[in-house]
């Protein structure tokens, strides 16, 4: 009997001695055995996150990093914030950094709709330089006939139209005549319309004009913009027996008494009506201008 207890003791000692302790370094669960487990059954980290340790860890880098969770809605709401702002102030930086190059590009396709309107067709390339040698002159006229010797080219013509400020005036030289080029604004069928008209130095018959649109039907309203429509305009009167008229947009086929007028576009009715009262409301607010002799 003395014998089996002997026995006993020291396989039960040998027991002990081969139980050891492995602490989980990441969330600190304790494993009991002859080697760590192949994953933490608390937070599935693998084997190689535990440690032999002589005695329970209650503070230090176990603790620390068990804010660390990956798996805790905590660290996925701090990880979509950080990412939304990083995306945020990433978008701000490329925004501001090509701002110039879209105002740059905003610019050219001004002077080319302006040079346009004197029948000068550029690139993008060539239009600054164009611009630079035919216009001559650029100023702001107010309602009342009245000239401003402000900066014309960067007036915002929406703001001009909707608060009724002045409006700018753009003067070509073109074979040694002077050409006054005057900008519209209106509404077409789905979108704003705009475009600029140049007149003679009698201020009343039609030089050229240019229109665009902000996205009228392909093959309909958008017309338009095509040479075959602005052309229509050339050598048209704004004036009748001295009275303002502007010209009119009628449907093909259609005429309008006692003014000039053009066949609008087949199809694009509502887009053709827009021209039309873009013209008389914008040149009205020119009238003054127009009537002052050179």
């Amino acid at each position: 009997m003395l014998r089996n207890i002997c026995i006993k003791s020291v396989h039960k000692s040998k027991k002990s001695m081969d139980k050891k302790r492995y602490q989980c370094k990441v969330c600190g669960y304790i494993h009991e055995g002859a080697s760590p487990p192949d994953f933490c059954p608390a937070c599935k980290m693998p084997s190689s996150e535990f440690e032999f340790i002589t005695e329970v860890k209650t503070d230090s880098s176990a603790k620390k990093r068990k804010g660390l969770d990956r798996d805790s809605n905590l660290y996925t709401l701090i990880y979509s914030v950080v990412m939304v702002a990083i995306v945020a102030v990433m978008l701000a930086y490329t925004s501001e950094s090509m701002k110039d190059i879209q105002k740059k590009n905003a610019d050219i396709d001004k002077m080319m709709q302006i040079l346009r309107a004197v029948k000068v067709e550029t690139t993008a390339k060539t239009a600054e330089t164009k611009y630079r040698e035919l216009i001559t002159d650029a100023f702001l006229v107010k309602a009342d006939g009245t000239v401003e010797t402000r900066d014309a080219f960067n007036e915002d013509i929406v703001k001009a139209y909707t608060n009724r400020t002045a409006l700018p005036v753009f003067v070509a030289s073109i074979d040694g005549q002077t050409k006054y080029i005057m900008a519209l604004y209106g509404s077409g069928l789905w979108g704003a319309v705009w475009g600029y008209v140049a007149v003679n130095d009698d201020k009343d018959t039609i030089f050229g004009a240019d229109f665009s649109h902000e996205g009228e039907t392909p093959g309909l309203g958008a017309e338009i913009a095509e040479p075959s429509f602005r052309l229509r305009f050339n050598g048209k009167h704004l004036f009748q027996q001295g009275e303002f008229m502007s010209v009119a947009v009628v449907k093909p086929g259609k005429k309008a008494q006692g003014q000039d007028y053009v066949d609008g576009i087949s199809g694009g009715t509502i887009t053709s009506d827009g021209v039309h009262k873009m013209l008389r409301n914008s040149l009205e607010r020119y009238v003054e201008f127009l009537k002052t002799a050179n």
